[in-house]
């Protein structure tokens, strides 16, 4: 149990002691020190920040100390209620807000809870930003306004059909070829507010969908990260109702995952890699994901004639090298889709209807879309930290011993073979060394993997 303070936000569970977790009190000197920030940055008199929470049970209280606390403050507040991540990007802009305030913690279990921070573009703040409202929180330097000046709240509870509206607004997306498709779908939202957006969105685009976990009630039916070992009930329902494919979305319908009609997984990394397929094919450019993502977008990027970069993990990192390279999509191997004609941030919702055109306009199976791109396997695994060892140094002991490869120090270290790599770094949300590694077979992704855990017990001893 702890509480994790980042520049992206506040993380931690609910209960405890204060400092430790995530507390009534640690949520209220958060959203006191985010509102704090707004008020010096922006300097004027009506500010506005949108509101909005994944299902979560502790997401009502959470939210109401969010709220009553920026209304303490002198900020009005949008309360867009149960939403996902990418609809409050959305919404901030649409409001004309100085900010937004997404209730999540993404993939964490049901006893997490997290304020994500949003500027007046709808996009996270930057590492420099978050440091500031650090610095706040730690110094307790909030001023609270008298009674006439409180903030107004003003209630909206559409915002999942106007972020659906805006999806089908994009050019590439094309209902009318969807709806010809007559797809089937089995949707797995993991009881949370996927399960609200993600159906409405396939009804509109004229498909047959099969609920699985869509009660938005927060109990959440199997551990929420969209990993194949979390999944067998989605890929068991796709083969027993014979449908075309399944989607999973995470907590807060940032990450997508599909599959396919075999009941088997596309492949969290490939559906980046397919949407940015069908994209590249429409708009020729150039792509972005980060270090630990596949490089099957590099290849399918320079199919295209684009060129691709990678950047630091995390969103923030991402939407910047995109922006500096005009990059026209990109997002990270985890399923997160950012598509900039749409906006600046991972968004399930753009990610299924940019997928379903393709299907609809190659008339292909999923597993046929599949078996058209190159075959990478990645392996995941983690090291837990205790306060005896020292990262930097384990870190710089592999930089080291792998001089003579092609390495990269933009995020931890990243190792570059001719065949494969492996990406070590200290996570940025749990107190854990990633350990990342792709290869062309499972097996080599699995074995070069277990090669580097050996060599980094031998360095710690």
């Amino acid at each position: 149990m702890s509480l994790i303070k980042s520049i992206s936000g506040i993380r931690g569970t609910i209960g405890g002691k204060i400092g430790d977790n995530l507390t009534p009190i640690d949520t209220v000197k958060f959203a006191a020190a985010y509102g704090t920030w707004l008020k010096r940055t922006y300097n004027k008199e009506n500010l506005k920040v949108v509101i909005g929470r994944d299902a979560r049970i502790s997401g009502s209280m959470i939210q109401q100390l969010t709220v009553n606390t920026l209304i303490g403050l002198g900020i009005d507040v949008v309360d867009i209620d149960l939403s996902t991540t990418p609809t409050v990007e959305i919404a901030v802009p649409l409001e004309e807000a100085d900010g937004g305030i997404i209730l999540t913690a993404s993939h964490n279990p049901k006893q997490w809870n997290a304020l994500k921070l949003l500027n007046n573009k709808g996009e996270f703040l930057s590492g420099e930003d978050g440091a500031k409202i650090l610095e706040i929180a730690e110094s307790d330097d909030f001023n609270f306004v008298e009674v006439d000046d409180l903030g107004q709240i003003t209630k909206i509870e559409d915002y999942i059909d106007r972020h659906i509206e805006e999806v089908l607004k994009l050019q590439l997306v094309d209902p009318e070829k969807i709806k010809s498709a007559k797809f089937k779908v089995v949707v797995d939202a993991v009881n949370s507010t996927g399960g609200i957006a993600i159906p409405k969105l396939l009804k509109k685009l004229g498909a047959e969908v099969i609920e699985l976990y869509c009660e938005p009630n927060g109990h959440f039916p199997h551990n929420p990260e969209p990993l194949k070992e979390h999944l067998t009930d989605i890929c068991e329902l796709v083969k027993k109702e014979d449908a075309d494919f399944g989607v999973v979305v995470d907590p807060d319908v940032d990450r997508l995952a599909f599959i396919d009609e075999n009941g088997e997984m596309f492949g969290e990394e490939y559906t980046l890699v397919a949407c940015a397929d069908f994209v590249l094919r429409k708009t020729p450019g150039d792509t972005v994901s980060n270090l630990s993502s596949s490089r099957a977008l590099r290849d399918v990027t320079q199919k295209h004639g684009g060129n691709y970069k990678a950047s630091a993990v995390g969103e923030v990192n991402v939407v910047t090298l995109m922006k500096e390279s005009n990059a026209v999509i990109g997002g990270e191997g985890n399923g997160g889709i950012i598509y900039p004609e749409s906006h600046y941030g991972r968004d399930s919702l753009v990610g299924v209807a940019l997928f379903l055109t393709y299907l609809a306009e190659r008339k292909v199976k999923v597993s046929e879309l599949r078996a058209e791109y190159p075959a990478y396997y990645m392996s995941k695994n983690k090291i837990e930290l205790t306060p005896q060892i020292d990262v930097d140094s384990i870190l710089k002991a592999m930089k080291e011993k792998y001089a003579k490869e092609e390495i990269s120090t933009v995020d931890g270290v990243k190792i570059d073979f001719p065949e494969n790599w492996v990406h070590l770094r200290k996570s940025n949300t749990e107190p854990i060394i990633r350990i990342y590694t792709e290869a062309k077979s499972q097996q080599k992704a699995d074995e070069l993997a277990q090669q580097m855990i050996g060599e980094i017990k031998e360095i710690v001893g």
